[in-house]
């Protein structure tokens, strides 16, 4: 926008009407003081003043305008028609004008100064806003070098507290920066330690991960600069990347031969506790084979004098003091106890015998129950039981074995029944996923969970910790009959055979015994 400036309106007329008529945008005022207070309110791009003004002549307000920071820098274009000396002239050149016209004024030249004067003022503004941008740039990139030198000093920082030696580098390996352990192994940045392999001949890992650009972590020797010795240290190099390109390097040289001493040192005792557990094992393999054939042997000899005692005790019961009460309630007991020592040493002998070397093979475990079955048949018509039991898969087992772990839970379910009750017994047989009492059943299952229940005097489940336990007893053996190590071997077997058992009862509600065992064996029995 151009103001105009004139006391006279028939000037302010024919001036506007030929900028108008150019598109130009125009504002006037008939005053100095006038024109002063729209400077101060508007923007304008060109100030044509008036040089005979009243109150103030234009040269005046020129000077004005030049103390106003907001429009010190718009062009000033003087028209005079009295004043046409050229001490006027430079007169309105020193007040700030940047052209002085007389009047009459010619319209076109008038038009090309005021176009002229427009491009100039549209381009210092242009030029001013340039500036300005170019300084916050300036700024902006001083605050951003400022950060980045803080962050370097950071980084050196904390380069500087690393125990170990510390360094980064450019994209193509050159060192940038390192702490003061580096220059321990080397004389400056601009030389890379030197690196040994464990025969201390020179092997150039760094160049090597420079050229394949992939980090680096490797043990390597340095020699001391000062002590003249080599310590072995871990190097680890992390390129940067930026864009996927590789902009640094950040390694560190860590110490590690007080550790690698010490795991030697460990690897050393490993071994020498390797040899003295072999030979350990040996040593119980020999003495459990030899206490194997103690048990043996010892067992005979023992059942030998036993049935002895139990044949002579009989005769002189059945022949010689039948008419002696009190003697023949002495001689009672002392047959019943020799048969259950007899019992106690025929389960001692079945138990140590679980230890044996014995290899797994297919066993068809329903002719096995059938066969337990048969051999308790006389117990079970005693006793008018019921015995039911499902189809069980095949799987791999020690015969002997799993039938002895079996026939002990069932004959414990006969013995253990409540008077007057006929004994119920259900044995059950299921495919399971996992080898867990509560597994999911699974036709294609690795494991198969045999469940054995009764309906028989059960037992307080407080005591079970205790009855998979060697000579542990619920009851008497005057109420009920054994030598309480049936559940132990059972619990034995079970374990040799990579399985689990477990048992739930309530008194007087009987009693569910759990084995989950592996349809496969994965090892041979030792």
């Amino acid at each position: 926008m151009i103001l105009i400036v004139d006391d006279k309106p028939e000037n302010i007329l024919s001036l506007r009407k030929i900028l108008e008529l150019h598109d130009f945008e125009v504002d006037t005022a008939s005053s100095g003081e006038e024109a002063l207070k729209k400077i101060l309110r508007n923007n304008y791009a060109l100030i044509i003043l008036d040089v005979q003004m009243p109150s103030m002549d234009g040269f005046e307000v020129a000077e004005t305008i030049s103390g106003y920071s907001k429009a010190k820098d718009v062009p000033i274009l003087f028209l005079s028609a009295v004043n046409k000396d050229k001490k006027f002239i430079a007169k309105g050149y020193a007040s700030g004008g940047l052209d002085y016209i007389t009047k009459p004024v010619d319209p076109d030249i008038l038009l090309m100064k005021v176009k002229t004067f427009i491009k100039l003022y549209e381009q210092n503004r242009q030029l001013q806003v340039m500036h300005a941008s170019l300084q916050q740039e300036v700024e902006v990139r001083k605050r951003a070098q400022a950060a980045l030198n803080a962050k370097v000093q950071e980084q050196h920082s904390i380069l500087e507290s690393l125990p170990q030696v510390a360094f980064t580098a450019r994209a193509d390996g050159a060192v940038e920066y390192a702490n003061r352990f580096w220059f321990h192994y080397s004389p400056s940045l601009s030389q890379f330690p030197v690196t040994f392999n464990d025969d201390r001949e020179p092997v150039g890992v760094w160049e090597q991960a420079i050229q394949a650009g992939l980090p680096l972590e490797k043990e390597v020797y340095l020699l001391h600069r000062l002590h003249n010795h080599y310590r072995c240290h871990l190097l680890r190099a992390i390129p940067l990347e930026e864009d996927g390109q590789i902009i640094k390097w950040i390694g560190t040289f860590t110490d590690i031969a007080h550790q690698k001493q010490a795991n030697e040192i460990l690897e050393q005792r490993v071994v020498e506790r390797t040899q003295e557990l072999q030979e350990m094992n040996q040593a119980l393999e020999a003495s459990n084979h030899e206490l194997q054939q103690f048990a043996s042997v010892a067992s005979h000899d023992l059942k030998e004098p036993l049935r002895k005692i139990q044949l002579f005790g009989t005769i002189l019961r059945d022949r010689h003091i039948g008419g002696n009460p009190d003697a023949m309630q002495y001689m009672e007991r002392i047959v019943s106890s020799s048969e259950r020592m007899t019992r106690l040493i025929n389960d001692l002998l079945r138990y140590s015998r679980l230890s044996a070397d014995v290899s797994f093979e297919p066993v068809d475990i329903n002719l096995i129950i059938r066969e337990i079955l048969a051999d308790l048949e006389l117990s079970v018509r005693d006793a008018c039981a019921e015995i039911t039991a499902s189809e069980f898969p095949l799987l791999e087992a020690v015969p002997g074995q799993i039938r002895q772990a079996l026939q002990n839970i069932i004959s414990n379910a006969l013995k253990f029944s409540r008077p007057g009750v006929a004994p119920c017994i259900h044995i059950q047989a299921e495919r399971v996923r996992d080898r867990e009492f509560d597994s999911i059943h699974d036709e294609n299952g690795q494991y198969c969970r045999i469940t054995i229940s009764d309906n028989g005097i059960g037992f307080n489940e407080m005591y079970l910790p205790k009855i998979f336990t060697l000579f542990q007893r619920l009851h008497s053996h005057e109420v009920y009959e054994g030598t309480g190590i049936g559940l132990a071997i059972a619990k034995k077997v079970v374990e040799r055979h990579q399985g689990i058992i477990g048992a739930s009862s309530k008194e007087n509600e009987g009693a569910t015994f759990i084995i989950v065992l592996p349809l496969e064996q994965k090892q041979v029995l030792v």
